[in-house]
């Protein structure tokens, strides 16, 4: 999408031109917490392994 070693364009030009911010192209995703992935990990269990003969509709 983005060529950082574009001969004529730099980087914030290509950005412009796909109409996205130039943070966008830098920006790196950060993930999840531990804290977060044990909670949807007991989400998980609880809805699909301990209960899954609940209807959820």
């Amino acid at each position: 999408m983005i060529e950082p070693n574009h001969p004529d364009l730099s980087i914030g030009q290509q950005c412009k031109l796909l109409s996205i911010a130039r943070s966008s192209y830098y920006y790196e995703p950060k993930g999840e917490t531990e804290q977060n992935l044990g909670l949807m990990r007991q989400i998980d269990e609880q809805q699909f392994l301990e209960t899954p003969f609940v209807n959820r509709h």
